[in-house]
């Protein structure tokens, strides 16, 4: 049993010391920290988790960001991604890749360019005709998440509205009040 043991961490230390360096150059990626591309200082990819990405220069990869805004004012070469925030494009800003939106709204300026597909699930698209997509354009409206769920909602407080006026009117049958003199 020690043998098999000895043996097993043997292989994952000779594992551990193989194992290939990663190098991110020119990435961001950040926890709580908003991340601030100026012109001066373009990246290759921004990732932020519970904070916002403000682009007012270039990015050469993509922008993903979890709970947390997406300004972008500048030239994104790959793709945008935000998960529960909002993605603002100001005007002449433009998308390299695609832009994905879930549970957010997307606010686009005058003459911005999407190269690829630009998807809103569960959100809201406020965009001028002057926007130009390049390929698909997918809205899912936030009702066709939450409205099964406000039905959830009023189905289970009508049946808990229900149990509980039974269990006074049996109350109030056990234990009559006493007549008025």
């Amino acid at each position: 049993m020690q043998k098999r043991f000895l043996a097993i961490c043997l292989f994952g230390a000779a594992l551990a010391v193989a194992a290939a360096p990663v190098r991110a150059e020119d990435d961001s990626v950040q926890f709580f920290t908003n991340i601030e591309v100026t012109p001066d200082t373009p990246v290759n990819d921004a990732v932020c988790f519970f904070c916002s990405v403000h682009a007012n220069g270039e990015v050469k990869g993509d922008i993903v960001v979890f709970f947390g805004n997406v300004r972008l004012d500048g030239q994104a070469h790959q793709d945008v991604v935000n998960f529960f925030g909002n993605v603002t494009a100001a005007d002449n800003s433009s998308i390299g890749g695609d832009l994905v939106s879930f549970f957010g709204s997307i606010r686009l300026g005058e003459n911005v360019r999407v190269n690829q597909d630009m998807v809103a699930m569960f959100g809201t698209v406020h965009s001028p005709a002057s926007v130009s997509i390049g390929q698909d354009h997918v809205v899912f409206s936030p009702w066709i998440f939450f409205g099964p769920l406000l039905i959830i909602f009023f189905v289970v407080f009508v049946i808990v509205h229900e149990v509980r006026a039974r269990r006074e009117r049996r109350f109030a049958q056990a234990y009559p009040l006493p007549p008025r003199q």
